[in-house]
C-alpha cells in the first residue's frame, strides 16, 4: 500500500540509524549527562543563537507538551490555544488530566490571531474563572500551514500585553522552517518563544523532540520535574546521538525540504486533475476531497486520515508525505484519480 498516513511510519534516516551502531559497544552515563547529548544540546544552543538555553531531549511530543506545560504552569492557570491545536484534540486531555483547563478559540487555517487571543482572554477576568497564562501554538499547525515572522511578532506582542508564556510546539518545526512560504528562522523563533521544540520524531528519527527553554523563570528544577513524568530516560544518550546526528551538516531541514517537496509535488498533481484542496498548506500535508465513490478504492490501495464528515465537496481526507516518501508513491497516489 501506498503510506500516506503519517510522517513517522520509517524506523529512522540511515544516518542516525549508523551513528547508533557507531555508539554500539560504548558505555555512556545515563539521563542525557553524556557527551554525545552535550554535544547535541551545543548544536541547538548555536542552530538557535541562544547560548544561555537550556535544552533537554524527551522522547515525543505529547510528553514534551505535558511535561513542559505542567511545570511552567501553577494549579490556577489556564493554556489557551487555537480549536484545532495537538493538545485540544489528539492528547486525549493529557493537559486537563493534569489540572489545567485548556481554553480554546476559532483558528484562521489552524492559525491563532492576535485578535482571537486578546478576545479570549480578556474574558477571563476574575478570580472565580481560570487565569489564562500560557499562549499555545504550533509551527507547522495541525493544518500544515505556517506562521511568518510578523505573525509572530504579533502573537509576541499579545502575549506581552496580557502576561502570557508563548509556547511552541514544532513537532514539524523543520518543514516549517524549510518552506519557502515561511520567512521565520530558528533564531526569530528562540528570540520571541519563552520554550520551544524541534521535533524529530515526524523528521527522521527513531523518537525524539528537543526542548529549547529560553525564559530564564522557566528553568529552574525542570529536570526534577521530568523526573516525575518519567520523561527523564535512564538511556538519554540514545536521543543525543539521535539529535547530534540529525543536526549536523543541515541534515533536518534536508529531510524536512524533501518532505516538503514531495507534498507539493503531490498536492499540484492532484490540482491538475480537478481535485479540491481544501487547505492551503505551506509544509507536508495535503488535505483534499475525496469523492465518496472512490473511498473504497483509496482505502484499498492508500493509507491515510480522514479528516472529518463528508461534505458536498466529497470526503476530507489527509495525505502526509515524509523524508522517506517516494516519487514513484507520488505518482500511484495521484494516478489512483
Amino acid at each position: 500500500m501506498i503510506n500516506l498516513l503519517n510522517d513517522y511510519n520509517m524506523t529512522a534516516h540511515p544516518r542516525v540509524i549508523e551513528a547508533l551502531a557507531r555508539a554500539g559497544g560504548r558505555r555512556f552515563p545515563g539521563y542525557g549527562e553524556d557527551e554525545e547529548s552535550e554535544a547535541a544540546r551545543a548544536a541547538v544552543r548555536l542552530l538557535s543563537g541562544c547560548p544561555d538555553a537550556d535544552v533537554h531531549f524527551l522522547a515525543g511530543g505529547t510528553q514534551t507538551n505535558l511535561t513542559s506545560i505542567g511545570a511552567f504552569l501553577r494549579p490556577h492557570e489556564a493554556v489557551v490555544s487555537p480549536l484545532s491545536s495537538h493538545i485540544y484534540v489528539h492528547e486525549t486531555g493529557a493537559i486537563e488530566a493534569v489540572g489545567h483547563k485548556i481554553i480554546n478559540f476559532p483558528s484562521e487555517n489552524g492559525k491563532a490571531t492576535a485578535a482571537s487571543v486578546r478576545e479570549t482572554v480578556s474574558s477571563h477576568d476574575n478570580e472565580h474563572m481560570v487565569k489564562p497564562r500560557l499562549l499555545f501554538v504550533s509551527q507547522a499547525t495541525e493544518l500544515g500551514t505556517a506562521y511568518s515572522r510578523e505573525e509572530m511578532k504579533a502573537l509576541r506582542q499579545v502575549a506581552d500585553e496580557y502576561g502570557l508564556y508563548l509556547y511552541v510546539d514544532g513537532a514539524r518545526l523543520a518543514n516549517t522552517l524549510a518552506s519557502d512560504a515561511c520567512d521565520l528562522s530558528l533564531e526569530d523563533l528562540a528570540a520571541l518563544a519563552d520554550a520551544f521544540y524541534i521535533g524529530g520524531t515526524k523528521n527522521g528519527l527513531l523518537f525524539g523532540e528537543a526542548l529549547v527553554i529560553t525564559n530564564p523563570s522557566l528553568k529552574e528544577d525542570f529536570r526534577f520535574l521530568m523526573k516525575q513524568r518519567g520523561a527523564l530516560l535512564a538511556k538519554g544518550f540514545l536521543l543525543g546521538i539521535q539529535f547530534r546526528a540529525l543536526l549536523e551538516d543541515g541534515l533536518w531541514l534536508e529531510l524536512a525540504r524533501r518532505s516538503n517537496g514531495m507534498a507539493a509535488r503531490l498536492k499540484e498533481g492532484l490540482r491538475a486533475l480537478g481535485v479540491p484542496i481544501f487547505v492551503e498548506n505551506d509544509t507536508n500535508q495535503v488535505f483534499l476531497y475525496a469523492p465518496s465513490d472512490m473511498m473504497p478504492l483509496l482505502e484499498e490501495r492508500v493509507l491515510f486520515e480522514r479528516w472529518g464528515l463528508e461534505e458536498e465537496a466529497g470526503v476530507p481526507i489527509r495525505f502526509v508525505t515524509s523524508w522517506a516518501t517516494t516519487e514513484d508513491e507520488v505518482a500511484a497516489a495521484i494516478g489512483l484519480f
